[in-house]
């Protein structure tokens, strides 16, 4: 059985160990289950980003959507920032490295990440990222804030980050603007 692990940083963020079982003929893995989440939406979409090295993807949030992280290869830096007014760890950033551990085998710990919660990633090696989400693709709800925001202090591991065009134009957080700034709603996790 899986092990949940609350954030003591960010409200809403949960780590899952996963249960890893092991024999002669490799690995099986059981890395997501709805009800590790119970009262959160179901989950409706399953999608995969493969990055090169020096990739610095987000920082991404959406108002109403979550997401569920999970790296199947390579190693990660997770930039998470609470952004929800109201929640009591708003302006909390937290740092996760998943895909590797420090002895060489590789981690296999999930995240899940509530709405309004910023999110991006550093590909510290050629690397895939399966993320599901609870809503389908909408883009009024695919926001953005700065990956170098100083308010942030987002410490990404990487000197000179290969970055989209939206990531790089994306707003200081100080310059959201007031309709898609997230707003906490106690026992929604910020829905």
């Amino acid at each position: 059985m899986a092990h949940l692990i609350p954030s003591e940083t960010i409200a809403g963020v949960v780590v899952v160990e996963p249960d890893v079982r092991c024999d002669s003929r490799g690995i099986f893995i059981e890395t997501y289950r709805s009800s590790w989440f119970p009262g959160q939406r179901e989950m409706l979409q399953a999608n995969r980003a493969d990055r090169c090295a020096d990739t610095v993807v987000g920082l991404h949030y959406h108002l109403h959507q979550s997401d569920y992280w999970y790296v199947p290869s390579g190693e990660v830096r997770v930039v998470l920032h609470d952004l929800r007014l109201g929640s009591s760890t708003d302006g909390a950033t937290l740092m996760l490295d998943l895909g590797a551990n420090d002895d060489g085998s590789h981690c296999h710990h999930g995240v899940y990440i509530p709405p309004g919660v910023a999110h991006g990633f550093a590909a510290l090696t050629d690397c895939t990222l399966n993320y599901l989400v609870d809503a389908y693709y909408d883009p009024d709800d695919e926001l953005g804030v700065r990956w170098d925001d100083p308010a942030i202090g987002a410490q990404w591991l990487i000197d000179q980050p290969l970055l989209s065009q939206r990531d790089r134009n994306n707003p200081l957080r100080c310059d959201l603007p007031a309709n898609r700034q997230p707003v906490y709603q106690q026992g929604s996790q910020g829905k």
